[in-house]
């Protein structure tokens, strides 16, 4: 994948470009995953720590789907085990739910992203929803400087030696609803701090994050979203931070309801990131139970070996969001039809979601689907140019496709 947008499955990228080598020589992957979300809410409201099976045979099922990527969202109280929750859903208990769930992932063969979802900080403005509360129970617009570094370098420092790990920094950033001048919004965004004027806490920028990350030692793939809750990248290669390691990917979210979510400006805004960094689509998505924006986004997507993830691997109404599936069975919900069909004609064959969960073994992605495009690795450290990011297995080429699980 000479230029490509391979992600690696474990290699750290010192290169240029999107060619990230991985620990296995000649193996690139393309991630293609889902979300799983639960982690990042159900912790602050009483309901556990997950929400759904997350067990050996639940990611058998995602298996089915050819899924090789799964972006767990999470909890910066939960995580760190403050501000009052219930006791059993957070600190220890918590960690060592979430560091068991990723152990059975990897164990699965899967890429990992880990995603700072809700954090703390007052918050009273445009997209903060019903939620005017210091604890980390709603999307903020920034991540605070008090606590989030003190969730990456506990995160970090876990699972730095695993480098099918991928750290996403900040779920989907909105600075620009608080500074309404988007140069000085991207400088926020970068440098937080007194760069963040009419913040009601300490704001800490994308650098502070990969700081705090890298101050452990881990040299993991680092994923960065810009603006306007991760959709606007318009300036993110002038604003993008330092990395020591030269280990970082954009981070882009694209709904059919964003602002950039048509051909034109994934070709002038993503494409010329694609063409010197990784670029990770970690949530795709349309409201009205339909798949047509998705179907078109993937076929983009595809033909540049972009990674991408749909959100989410839940068992929602589909109907009131994006939900892919509408029993943990894996039966793909009318939205979810269209990930599902794409995931499983890597295989040459759609397979039935709902049998054979014992059987075993990985699915096959049917090796790089896109020669020159951006394949995501599973777990190597990226030393390479470009989007190319090698994977654990000699010759192995995979691009993921799969989901968060909140």
């Amino acid at each position: 994948n000479p230029g490509g947008n391979s992600l690696p499955s474990g290699s750290s990228n010192s290169g240029s470009g999107n060619n990230l080598p991985s620990s296995k020589k000649s193996d690139k992957k393309q991630l293609r995953g889902v979300n799983r979300s639960g982690a990042e809410y159900s912790c602050v409201k009483n309901l556990g720590i997950f929400e759904g099976p997350m067990d050996d045979n639940a990611i058998k099922v995602m298996k089915k789907w050819n899924i090789n990527a799964v972006r767990v969202p999470l909890n910066e109280d939960c995580w760190l085990g403050i501000n009052g929750h219930t006791a059993s859903f957070i600190g220890s208990n918590y960690q060592n739910a979430v560091i068991n769930y990723v152990k059975l992932l990897r164990q699965n063969d899967m890429t990992v992203i880990l995603d700072l979802h809700w954090t703390d900080g007052i918050y009273g403005g445009p997209g903060q929803g019903d939620c005017y509360d210091k604890a980390a129970k709603c999307q903020k617009p920034m991540p605070d400087k008090e606590n989030a570094l003190k969730f990456w370098k506990s995160v970090a420092s876990q699972f730095k030696n695993d480098e099918g790990i991928i750290f996403d920094l900040f779920n989907e950033p909105f600075p620009d609803m608080v500074v309404s001048d988007k140069s000085a919004a991207w400088k926020c965004w970068r440098d937080g701090g007194s760069a963040c004027p009419g913040f009601q806490f300490e704001v800490a920028g994308m650098s502070d994050l990969l700081n705090a990350v890298r101050s452990t030692g881990a040299n993991n793939l680092v994923m960065v979203g810009g603006l306007t809750w991760a959709n606007d990248l318009s300036r993110w290669q002038e604003f993008v931070p330092s990395d020591p390691a030269k280990n970082i990917a954009a981070s882009w979210h694209s709904y059919n309801f964003n602002a950039c979510n048509n051909k034109n400006c994934w070709d002038s805004q993503i494409a010329p990131i694609a063409a010197k960094y990784p670029v990770i689509v970690g949530e795709i998505g349309e409201h009205g139970c339909t798949h047509s924006y998705i179907d078109g986004l993937m076929d983009w997507l595809d033909s540049k070996g972009i990674s991408y993830l749909g959100w989410t691997w839940n068992t929602w109404d589909c109907s009131s969001g994006p939900s892919l599936i509408s029993d943990y069975s894996g039966t793909p919900t009318q939205f979810g039809k269209g990930l599902y069909e794409r995931l499983c004609a890597s295989d040459g064959q759609a397979q039935q979601p709902a049998t054979a969960l014992n059987s075993g073994g990985s699915i096959s992605t049917g090796g790089n689907l896109n020669p020159g495009g951006n394949s995501l690795p599973s777990g190597s450290s990226n030393s390479g140019s470009g989007n190319n990011l090698p994977s654990s297995k000699k010759s192995d080429k995979k691009q993921l496709r799969g989901v968060n699980r909140s």
